[in-house]
């Protein structure tokens, strides 16, 4: 997937300047379709800067929490074969 230009607090404020001055003109002054604007306002419509900080902090604690249960399930299982095949 490609990275974007802009981080996600970026967008945030790109997206407020957008309410603020209209969209075309935010769109232009940072090189921008308005399309990609209204994009940003369906994702990040309703959060602040630190909002956008949090959810990617808990997005990222989430998957590593994820990863954590998929090993540990797995762990199990393999348990349950190694006994299965003792008796």
């Amino acid at each position: 997937m490609r990275k974007s230009r802009f981080t996600d607090e970026q967008m945030v404020a790109i997206i407020r300047e957008g309410d603020r001055d209209g969209v075309a003109k935010a769109a232009k002054r940072h090189g921008v379709s308005e399309q990609t604007i209204y994009i940003w306002k369906k994702r990040f419509g309703a959060f602040d800067a630190n909002d956008v900080r949090r959810l990617k902090s808990l997005e990222t604690e989430n998957a590593r929490l994820k990863k954590l249960v998929a090993e540990r399930d797995l762990e199990i299982e393999v348990m349950k074969e190694i006994a299965a095949k003792k008796w």
